[in-house]
């Protein structure tokens, strides 16, 4: 019997949609590992990850290497969305970079070059493994000049945006520097999904966090449940399915600035000289 395809999939909180996409992988039979912040998820194998946090992304890494050879699959779910109700005037930093940027871009990008050499290992081994970024129609919101550094004013939805526009860079880079190999990198919209990240986003206006907790249960029957979304996502796994910008299961063009060359060289070699820093 061959041995069944190894996923991880981050941001697998409670009610999230790392833990439904967890969900599907397993019961189509892949051997999938989760991870969380703080809390472990029952079902799974799962190692605590703080994306904010590079002595933890290599911890991670470093525990799946003694795991597994290979990953066949990485779905990045984890990520902040922060200051929903735009109460901030001043970006809120973290090691120095505004707290969305550094976590949800430059996070991901850590952990993603830290799995890279089991990932690669897949490629190599011909099982056709995919890095998966799961982003947001609100990169559209984001700024080339935010991206790369220059000065901007403040919004938190445009910073937001922005950390997703470097990942949609980020995950057409891989495809353009790994598809040679067999990587296939996607970043996907999911869609507008009733999760838990704005119970987060709104502890700056409790009054509006407040009203949105009378109003689940509309938010739950207009919005897509975690399940609908992970479905949509789970389905980018087929060998047929080419690297790109998905909204949803489907093929879509990103943002202009998303589809800037020059821009992306230059992404990637901040980006870089971040990584070896």
């Amino acid at each position: 019997m061959s041995e069944p395809r190894r996923a991880v999939v981050t941001g697998a909180g409670e009610s999230s949609i790392g833990l439904a996409v967890a969900d599907a992988l397993a019961d189509q039979g892949w051997d999938v590992v989760v991870t969380t912040r703080r809390q472990p998820v029952g079902r799974y194998a799962w190692h605590e990850l703080d994306l904010a946090d590079r002595s933890s992304v290599a911890s991670f890494a470093a525990w799946c290497e003694r795991r597994w050879d290979r990953v066949d699959l990485l779905v990045n779910c984890a990520g902040i969305h922060l200051d929903l109700g735009s109460k901030w005037k001043e970006p809120q930093l973290l090691d120095g970079h505004e707290i969305h940027w550094r976590t949800n871009y430059l996070g991901t990008v850590d952990l993603t070059h830290a799995l890279l050499p089991l990932v690669l290992a897949a490629a190599d081994a011909g099982s056709g493994p995919r890095v998966v970024h799961v982003v947001s129609q609100l990169h559209d919101r984001g700024t080339t000049d935010q991206l790369l550094g220059r000065p901007v004013e403040h919004d938190s939805w445009a910073s937001y945006g922005t950390s997703k526009l470097g990942l949609v860079h980020h995950a057409a880079w891989l495809a353009e520097t790994y598809g040679d190999r067999g990587l296939v990198a996607l970043s996907v919209h999911p869609g507008a999904v009733s999760t838990s990240i704005a119970d987060r986003g709104l502890e700056t206006r409790p009054l509006l966090r407040r009203l949105r907790g009378v109003a689940r249960p509309l938010e739950r029957r207009v919005l897509m449940t975690p399940e609908a979304s992970a479905a949509h996502l789970v389905r980018l796994t087929a060998p047929d399915v080419a690297p790109g910008y998905f909204h949803k299961s489907h093929p879509a063009e990103p943002a202009p600035a998303a589809q800037d060359a020059a821009a992306r060289a230059e992404l990637m070699a901040s980006t870089h000289d971040w990584l070896a820093g």
